[in-house]
């Protein structure tokens, strides 16, 4: 399998939770080299499950180029942020904390060509701030992909202040090269899609809350009457209360009292009801 020109031949992602293997798996099997570090062992052999999981389901379904075999053959994980050296691009995919993303984006410029590009999967968080922590802002950009990336169409593409033009129109052509569409942004709080996305979702949190009607009939309002695929609940269980609670305080600090966080999302991440991830959110969830 040749890979696919418009992509880098070598590929790092830095995290390789569900949204870090996502990542890798996009850029696998469409014929990329792909490298994910972990901060420990364990972590990476977690990172190793996820991307052979993901890779065996596109087997299965006949979308790869090759075998499962031979597009695992071009994926290794590491704890060592040097792996990163050869890498066309490295998408960082560390949780939703400034402090924490800036010090890893600056640790893995350190052993970046100077020619390479380096992305951030910030939700919500300025693209420009994060840019201005790092030696070369004109190789950075915001690349949001959403939760599931195999089954999601849409990365926004985030411009900072600094990003070069080439790379604008770069990421763009990555995102339709891995059969995504591209909404292009300048950076601002949430961007588009968290911005929308919360606003919905804290407003039904607020129905629930008040008792205008259940998660479930909230849901199906917006499903039947504005056809979007999940209601505003289940997607929050599905992205995790605890970070939609992140994106809540950040847009509530930045856009004003409209983004408060209710209560109920503040107590129901206190009980570590997170959703999906935890079986318990807005609903009761088997997997």
């Amino acid at each position: 399998m040749t890979t696919t020109p418009a992509i880098p031949h070598v590929v790092g992602v830095l995290g390789g939770g569900r949204m870090g293997a996502g990542i890798a798996h996009a850029f696998l099997i469409k014929g990329a080299t792909v490298i994910v570090v972990e901060r420990d062992h364990e972590s990476a052999a977690g990172a190793q499950g996820r991307v052979a999981d993901a890779v065996a389901k596109s087997a299965a379904r006949g979308t790869l180029g090759g075998t499962a075999e031979e597009t695992m053959a071009r994926f290794s994980t590491s704890t060592d942020y040097g792996s990163f050296v050869h890498c066309g691009l490295v998408v960082e995919a560390v949780p939703e904390d400034y402090e924490l993303k800036v010090s890893a984006l600056k640790a893995v410029e350190e052993h970046l060509s100077a020619d390479a590009f380096l992305a951030s999967n910030t939700s919500s968080l300025s693209v420009t701030g994060l840019a201005s922590q790092l030696r070369r802002p004109a190789n950075f950009v915001g690349l949001h992909f959403f939760n599931p990336v195999p089954a999601s169409t849409l990365i926004e593409v985030v411009l900072a202040k600094e990003t070069s033009p080439e790379l604008a129109a770069t990421a763009k052509s990555w995102t339709e090269a891995l059969g995504k569409t591209a909404v292009v942004v300048n950076d601002a709080p949430g961007f588009a899609s968290s911005r929308l996305g919360v606003a919905i979702a804290l407003e039904a949190m607020r129905m629930v809350e008040e008792g205008v009607a259940s998660a479930e009939d909230i849901d199906a309002a917006m499903v039947l009457g504005y056809k979007h695929p999940t209601g505003p609940l289940r997607t929050t269980d599905i992205v995790g209360l605890d970070v939609r609670l992140g994106i809540a305080e950040y847009l509530h600090s930045t856009l004003g009292e409209r983004f408060a966080p209710p209560q109920i999302l503040r107590d129901k991440v206190a009980r570590g009801e997170l959703g999906r991830k935890t079986g318990k959110g807005f609903f009761e969830w088997a997997d």
